[in-house]
């Protein structure tokens, strides 16, 4: 097994019992445990039971990388006998659980919280204003500011347990979930509604448009599971690699099936556009529907592709440097 290790602090006790008869268990009471140049005591807690315990203090920035724990099952080559093996891992920086990259979360989560709450109360005052031309999806788009801003609340709050006690809170990791995946559906309906014209080229959706919607919610459906499942996991887990996967092919799907009724209505726009005395009107319409069509596309390359493609780089660098 392997450890990835980019803290200032971590400590490791190990406990493992030995499943033979072998008449040389007690012996291994007295013998080492090589950590690095170091030779620790191999402590026997009760009959064919034995544990040790080690602390490493990451001081530096070339001590920081990859460590690697073995543990070698050796003894006797010809009579090997088996193991029950525990691990238990402690990694702190000074008084704080998280890694040295998430340690500013429960801030960075908290500041950005009371920004959209800050750019709900001005696009309320927006629609107070302008009541004469606020239409359904305006009150909509209210309501995914509010599930933004309590879903970041919430998870600056779970981060700020996680610093703390190494664990989060059950209930506030639950609260976010929640609000996460209500976020998630509102931003998609949002989307489909504003590319399908909803309000304001017409006032009814197709029949393909509601096929989309069939589609879209399911989808985002499973990918929340999906994310909530493989964040809940170690990376060890063959559960992570699975869901992760998973979450990132049914994302990708779903941003790429909301890009049709963007095309579908731009389309209807340039044919609209040939009838005279609407011309003008169809031309500015057409012009907004594919300003929000080059809008989508780049939310989807930089908050997902280009995100992605940060988070294999930054793995592979950390792999290199160790």
């Amino acid at each position: 097994m392997f450890l990835l290790i980019v803290l200032p602090f971590f400590a490791l006790s190990v406990n493992f019992t030995r499943l033979g008869d072998d008449l040389h268990t007690l012996s291994l009471a007295t013998s080492k445990v090589q950590i690095g140049n170091d030779s620790l005591p191999l402590l026997e807690e009760a009959p064919k039971k034995y544990s040790f315990d080690f602390q490493v203090s990451v001081d530096h920035d070339d001590e920081e990388g990859l460590y690697n724990l073995f543990f070698h099952n050796c003894y006797g080559y010809e009579s090997v006998s088996a193991f029950n093996l525990t691990v238990h891992i402690e990694e702190k920086n000074g008084e704080n659980y998280l890694s040295a990259g998430e340690m500013p979360l429960p801030y960075l989560y908290g500041t950005f919280s009371a920004l959209s709450f800050c750019l709900a109360m001005v696009w309320i005052v927006v629609l107070r204003r302008h009541r004469e031309s606020v239409f359904k999806i305006h009150y909509l788009m209210l309501g995914l500011l509010f599930a933004k801003t309590l879903s970041m609340m919430f998870h600056a709050v779970n981060y700020h347990f996680i610093a703390l006690e190494g664990k989060h809170e059950a209930a506030w990791a639950i609260l976010y979930y929640i609000t996460h995946l209500l976020r998630g559906i509102l931003l998609f309906i949002a989307i489909v509604l504003i590319g399908a014209g909803w309000n304001f080229i017409k006032h009814v959706l197709s029949t393909r448009d509601k096929k989309i919607f069939a589609i879209i919610l399911p989808l985002q459906v499973l990918a929340n599971v999906a994310s909530i499942i493989f964040e809940e996991s170690e990376e060890s887990d063959p559960r992570y690699t699975t869901w992760k996967e998973i979450f990132v092919l049914v994302d990708l799907i779903c941003y790429g099936v909301i890009l049709f009724p963007v095309v579908w209505s731009i389309r209807h726009l340039q044919q609209a556009s040939k009838v005279d005395g609407k011309a003008a009107t169809n031309l500015e319409k057409l012009r907004l529907f594919r300003l929000f069509y080059v809008v989508i596309v780049c939310f989807i390359y930089f908050t997902r592709i280009i995100v992605y493609l940060l988070k294999v780089c930054d793995f592979s660098l950390v792999l290199m440097c160790s």
